[in-house]
């Protein structure tokens, strides 16, 4: 092939290395952004031409050309935000984005996503996140499905089945002579009131009374009686005994037992005037003692709520997309997925921090933060795992090699000109 193969050598130089230069500037240049993989190429040499036999094979190379360019998953850092929707991977895994128009999956490790207008989680530029629906248990149902809230859902109220009251009654108080629905101020050493929601969520007061019994013929026991307003189950207004049972306590001041035990106010002596459900039951749990000093209440606190409107939506560290009301109830909707890859060098860029699956990657292994795939922090994002010094010295090795490369080519175009010289 003689001098003019060297040409060719010099060539593929400049080449493959202003090819490795594009690669080292797209790396720099992304540096700063979210969720970015850096690449590096890989050179290989050009099949080598033989001259001569012989025990050494009398090889000549023909050149260099690029064998390929790796994407580097390694883990970038993490940058802290006070956005609860900008979430960051540790681990192999990819939030799974699809596009709207195409329904095409693809993924991604940048992770600043938004609610829109319609309620829909999505990225920066409308790709809608994939994930499960949960039931009310928080278990996943169905199949992979858009992460989408409705905006103006609404939290069904809880009718109130249980109340607990922690208090304790004056072991000194005096005897009154009984308790008396019609004067239950008086006739009672003590009240207190909790507030309770029907079947409608509408709210309303039960009022517990307690009176010490007879200390002579009932030692060490309490009545209590239960009411609420009779305009609210169809009477006339005023105080009116839904439930009532006995507390006996011992020498020490602790409660023993009940009667009945447990206390509760019975089904169907709650017919609400409303049209709430007039079968609404509710337990009594008293964590009460008897010791001598003021009746207090220490606590109190029942099960049921109001209905309520969405105030806010969040993203926990599992991946779980949760609902907040205005009732104070949370709700568990979705849980994002994730995907994992054999070989995530085989992936393909799509550009704005998107990947596809191609026939090398393999087939996505699906499933969520915790099962092996990846953890997921939110408030924060991931940023680019580009080194800059790293790159600037592979800069400086891909300069020098192109400028060699340059060098062959100049240095061959002179020895051709001595050869041709030779004839004069």
């Amino acid at each position: 092939m003689g001098l003019s193969s060297s040409f060719y050598s010099g060539i593929s130089g400049l080449a493959t290395n202003g090819n490795a230069m594009s690669v080292i500037g797209n790396n720099i240049a992304n540096s700063n952004t979210i969720g970015f993989k850096g690449g590096r190429t890989l050179f290989s040499d050009l099949l080598s031409t033989g001259v001569a036999a012989g025990s050494s094979g009398g090889q000549i190379g023909r050149g260099v050309q690029m064998a390929g360019v790796d994407n580097l998953f390694i883990q970038g850092t993490f940058e802290n935000t006070e956005q609860n929707t900008d979430l960051a991977i540790e681990g192999e895994g990819f939030f799974m984005v699809k596009n709207p128009y195409t329904a095409i999956v693809d993924y991604t490790r940048a992770g600043a996503f938004r609610f829109n207008a319609a309620g829909e989680f999505v990225n920066p530029e409308g790709f809608l996140v994939q994930g499960y629906a949960l039931d009310v248990s928080g278990n996943p149902i169905g199949n992979l499905t858009n992460i989408q809230v409705d905006p103006i859902s609404l939290s069904a109220p809880r009718a109130t089945t249980g109340v607990t009251l922690t208090t304790n009654l004056d072991a000194s108080a005096s005897y009154l002579g009984g308790f008396n629905i019609a004067d239950p101020v008086n006739t009672s050493n003590y009240a207190t009131s909790v507030t309770t929601f029907d079947s409608l969520g509408a709210s309303h007061l039960v009022t517990s009374y307690f009176a010490k019994l007879d200390p002579v013929t009932n030692p060490l026991q309490w009545s209590w009686f239960s009411t609420v307003d009779g305009a609210e189950i169809g009477g006339a207004p005023g105080p009116v005994t839904v439930a009532t049972g006995t507390l006996t306590f011992d020498s020490a001041g602790n409660l023993t037992g009940t009667v009945p035990s447990p206390l509760a106010i019975p089904a169907g002596t709650l017919p609400w005037s409303n049209g709430a459900n007039p079968a609404q039951a509710i337990g009594f749990t008293m964590n009460t003692t008897q010791y001598a000093t003021p009746s207090m209440v220490i606590s109190q606190d029942q099960d049921g709520y109001t209905s309520g409107s969405l105030a806010r939506i969040t993203v926990d560290d599992q991946g779980k997309v949760l609902a907040n009301f205005t009732n104070g109830e949370p709700r568990e909707l979705f849980q994002i997925s994730m995907a994992k890859f054999t070989n995530p060098n085989g992936l393909i860029k799509q550009g704005n921090n998107r990947f596809s699956v191609s026939s090398t990657s393999g087939a996505p292994i699906v499933g969520t933060a915790g099962s092996g795939i990846g953890k997921i922090f939110t408030n924060a994002l991931e940023q680019s795992n580009v080194d800059l010094a790293q790159e600037f010295v592979r800069m400086i090795t891909t300069q020098r090699g192109f400028q060699a490369s340059s060098k062959i080519i100049t240095t061959t175009d002179e020895m051709l000109a001595e050869l041709i010289n030779l004839k004069r």
